[in-house]
């Protein structure tokens, strides 16, 4: 449950780190990894950045976090907790104060705070992770930087909250396989996708073979969980932290995404419903469709299912810049059609929908999967 305002400004700095450290030891505990619970402390507490929320998953003050900085360089520095300070007043504030780290010390947190709680374990972070919501605020040479640090493998990490893991794994299951790709699920590759300015534009992408050409490909809820938490990583990973109003979802299965990406990522965010029927001359919304309430010029993230050729999402988006003025909107979708058999496309371009989305003017796009026609079928039939 998210604390208000004013609970946190009740306590004292010292006090609320305390008990954010102890939170995310428990966390830690309770999902198992580092980046799982620092995604859980950021949604409970919105005004705390994940550089922060890192040191508090692995359970953490400040004086400790340097101790373990300075044993994961063999004790060649001799970081203080004030250091550590400073880089998270950077992270927290634009008003000037703080200093922003550099990358050689990002890539030295990466590792202490992948040690976890009991600095036993060797968790994979990226100093992405570590300030997904300031990278624009690093000097332009260490943005440079970033942009070209690869991370050693480009397999999918742990669910990063219980929601998708469970959606992952089914219910009841522990964590042994997590890391296990579904069978559904070809190879990955990296596609240019239309971004923020200053924003993060290469996303990992993974295919969707169909066996059987001509038909459709019935996904799994393994393959659509691992989906979903691709969308989720593209998200964390965009150049800065989506402070969203609301997030739509198109037809059931895009309410599916919507909820966990909302859970994940949104700090559980207002969701909304966008029901498409079917008519001649292409479709309509549903007197069903749920419209949350916003503030003015909203942030708003769409999640869908597909896109084929069909200008579906363009309608929906002039529908929604009708109803929220001025809002900004973003556009998550689980499989993107291609125009040729080769599903590892290199250019944004070579997928069918590529002219609609560009014409819907999202501010950045979010894609976990290509496909090949006639397209996807979610589980369950969701429709």
């Amino acid at each position: 449950m998210r604390r208000s305002a004013s609970h946190a400004s009740a306590q004292s700095p010292q006090a609320r780190g305390r008990e954010l450290a102890s939170q995310g030891k428990k966390l830690w505990a309770e999902i198992g990894s580092v980046k799982g619970a620092a995604a859980e402390l950021m949604a409970r507490y919105p005004d705390v950045p994940s550089l922060q929320a890192f040191r508090y998953a692995a359970g953490l003050s400040q004086d400790h976090a340097a101790t373990r900085y300075n044993e994961v360089a063999a004790n060649r520095t001799s970081l203080g907790g004030t250091s550590i300070n400073a880089w998270e007043t950077w992270a927290r504030v634009r008003s000037g104060h703080g200093s922003p780290p550099s990358i050689s010390s990002l890539l030295i947190l990466c590792a202490a705070y992948g040690r976890g709680p009991m600095g036993l374990t060797e968790e994979e972070i990226t100093p992405a992770d570590l300030i997904a919501e300031s990278y624009e605020r690093l000097p332009i040479e260490d943005q440079l930087a970033l942009k070209a640090y690869k991370p050693n493998s480009v397999e999918p990490t742990p669910a990063e909250d219980h929601a998708i893991e469970a959606l992952h794994h089914g219910p009841g299951e522990g964590t042994a396989g997590r890391n296990s790709r579904p069978d559904q699920v070809g190879g990955d590759f990296i596609l240019s996708a239309p971004t923020v300015e200053y924003g993060n534009s290469d996303i990992s992408v993974f295919t969707l073979p169909n066996p059987n050409p001509g038909r459709l490909l019935d996904l799994t809820w393994s393959t659509f969980g691992f989906g979903v938490e691709r969308l989720s990583r593209q998200i964390k990973n965009l150049g800065k932290r989506l402070d969203v109003d609301a997030c739509f979802g198109v037809n059931e299965a895009g309410l599916v995404m919507a909820t966990f990406l909302s859970s994940s990522r949104f700090s559980r965010c207002p969701i909304g419903y966008l029901r498409c029927n079917k008519v001649r001359d292409g479709v309509e919304l549903d007197s069903a469709s749920y419209y949350p309430q916003a503030k003015e010029s909203p942030t708003i993230v769409i999640c869908d299912f597909e896109v084929k050729h069909a200008d579906v999402i363009g309608y929906i988006t002039r529908e929604l810049r009708a109803r929220y003025p001025k809002a900004e909107i973003y556009f998550a979708v689980f499989g993107a059609m291609t125009k040729e058999a080769d599903l590892e496309v290199s250019s944004f371009d070579d997928l069918t929908g590529a002219q609609i989305m560009r014409a819907a003017d999202f501010e950045a796009v979010f894609v976990a999967a290509t496909m090949s026609a006639p397209g996807i079928e979610p589980p369950l039939e969701l429709r």
